[in-house]
């Protein structure tokens, strides 16, 4: 007698249209299935009564709810066996498959495509297999490319895509137009930026005239906005050029076909004043510059960083340091953190830039994701991304972090559910929670007093007294060449023999660790104090896995 396989079909479909007919294609899929599963009765299939139907959902993602409560069912011992209509409908998309095939081995548990009739058994199948695959992601990822294409030309044309319709308008068609009960509000934002001359007062003065975000209801329950307008709304109001009359499209500003509500020639004179307060502040004493991380910022004893400073030539430098080097100053805390503040935001600043701007991480954030919705969402995260620019306002980026953890090699980013979600315009709980970590490698250097932060990837950045003290020391050693004596060069120089002794050795460093300095590319470690208490040897080969080694 035939072992019993018990066998469950799955359906899905890309966009809710059609669904709410009577016989839509979920059934047809289901209908296909079924038949097919009778017809291999006498192999001992037999169907599970509980259908699993996702409509409207992109097979760009396993984040479903149906076929998570399939792969929950095979791993509960349920179901046997997938039956699927064709491979795309279960996932277009080789990393997710890889995924699913693993969870089906781990239980013994395999799938089976009605029109698709193929062995994964032989080296054959398996190469059948991964060629529909590839030809269903290039389909998906071709289909992505269009609409990203129309999303372009048709803002090109002026036109407004749809999505979080702004402050200040109400949709009209493919445009928009004024509504006359906030528009007055974001004239008179931009009359308060104009006299005030300052983001953060202007939001100060905009919540004592009671001015607040609009609500927002979703079909969950959910709602949103009713707040007061935080420093970087009152930013994107002063920045966003769809109140000019215009339309943004990533980097490039188009005339839009919806009316302005504020005049475009004074529009423009307010980014250059905009542009030109950043400049000056960013040139000038940072005296008044505020520490916006101030309460997210968490050390690996759960210890709180807190703000400081200290002044150098006139100059105020700010710093977060561990509380405990404030509140309990009788002990010397070794283990305790001092980081420069600027260099701490702007690497966190550039680590969110640089996740939001993957591709993947819109379907891992946000839960229930449908294909309809993809090209949009992407669109804002894209927007999301170019705010968090480590030479802009922090006022903009900063409500995103919620909590930063340090340790030391690594740091990790919590991202704030409600700030996202308000941002994408999404309820709070599509937000997925493993989605909201951003984890990252974190480098600290010491170059005499001076400390240098690396967050993520580490940058280039060339050592000006490494590379200056290379050629000093090649200039040493051609003296020394020509005839010159230590003592002569020391008398010269006005320093100690020892100190040339120390140093002449930069003048043989291997071509490759040159190459290294010069691009600004070597160990955050290989500085000029560690060349002085190591002394590297002569050997090219030496110095080059002493280098590597790091």
């Amino acid at each position: 007698m035939a072992r019993r396989i018990r066998c469950a079909i799955y359906t899905r479909k890309s966009s809710d249209e059609g669904l709410d007919q009577d016989f839509n294609s979920l059934d047809a899929q289901n209908e296909a299935c079924a038949a097919y599963v009778t017809s291999q009765k006498a192999e001992g299939w037999m169907l599970v009564p509980t259908r699993y139907d996702d409509g409207g959902v992109s097979g760009g993602t396993l984040d479903r709810p149906a076929l998570q409560r399939l792969l929950a069912d095979i791993e509960a011992g349920i179901v046997d066996q997938i039956v699927v209509y064709k491979i795309d409908r279960l996932t277009r998309s080789l990393s997710d498959f890889a995924k699913i095939v693993d969870r089906l081995d781990s239980t013994g548990a395999s799938f089976v495509s009605v029109t698709q009739s193929f062995n994964t058994a032989t080296s054959m199948g398996r190469l059948t297999l991964n060629m529909l695959l590839s030809f269903a992601q290039f389909e998906r990822e071709v289909t992505a490319e269009r609409i990203r294409d129309k999303i372009a030309a048709s803002k090109k044309k002026g036109l407004w895509m749809g999505g979080t319709v702004p402050f200040g308008y109400q949709p009209d068609g493919r445009s928009l137009k004024i509504d006359e009960t906030e528009a007055p509000i974001i004239r008179h934002i931009h009359d308060l930026y104009h006299d005030l001359g300052s983001v953060r007062t202007a939001a100060e003065r905009a919540e004592e005239l009671g001015y607040r975000t609009r609500p927002r209801s979703f079909a969950t329950g959910a709602s949103t906005g009713g707040t007061p307008f935080s420093r970087g709304h009152i930013y994107q109001i002063l920045t966003n050029p769809l109140y000019a009359g215009r339309i943004r499209h990533r980097d490039k500003i188009y005339d839009g076909q919806h009316p302005a509500i504020i005049d475009p020639t004074a529009w423009d004179e307010m980014q250059e004043r905009l542009a030109t307060e950043a400049a000056r502040t960013r040139g000038r004493s940072n005296a008044a510059e505020r520490s916006t991380l101030v309460g997210k910022l968490f050390d690996e004893t759960g210890d709180r960083l807190t703000p400081s400073h200290s002044r150098k030539n006139g100059k105020r430098l700010r710093y977060y340091i561990s509380r405990r080097l404030v509140t309990d100053r009788r002990e010397k805390h070794a283990d305790a953190w001092r980081l420069p503040a600027r260099d701490l935001e702007n690497g966190i600043a550039r680590i969110l830039r640089d996740h939001l701007r993957k591709a993947s991480v819109i379907t891992d954030l946000v839960r229930d994701l449908k294909a309809s919705e993809l090209p949009e969402l992407r669109e804002k995260l894209l927007q999301i991304a170019d705010d968090c620019d480590p030479n802009g306002s922090a006022d903009v980026w900063a409500p995103l972090l919620r909590r930063a953890d340090l340790a030391p090699g690594r740091i990790l980013l919590r991202l704030d559910r409600k700030v996202m979600a308000d941002r994408l315009n999404v309820p709070p709980d599509r937000i997925e929670s493993p989605a909201r970590r951003v984890p990252a490698s974190f480098q600290m250097q010491r170059r005499g007093v001076e400390a240098r932060i690396v967050l993520g990837a580490a940058m280039p950045q060339i050592d000006p007294v490494l590379a200056k003290n290379i050629l000093t020391a090649q200039r040493w050693y051609a003296a020394i060449k020509a005839g010159s004596s230590f003592g002569d060069l020391a008398a010269q120089e006005k320093i100690t023999s020892a100190r040339i002794q120390q140093m002449i050795g930069l003048a043989f460093l291997a071509p490759s660790v040159l190459d290294q300095v010069t691009a600004g590319s070597q160990p955050l470690s290989f500085t000029s104090e560690w060349f002085k208490r190591t002394q590297l040897p002569s050997g090219w080969d030496e110095q080059k896995r002493i280098v590597k080694g790091l």
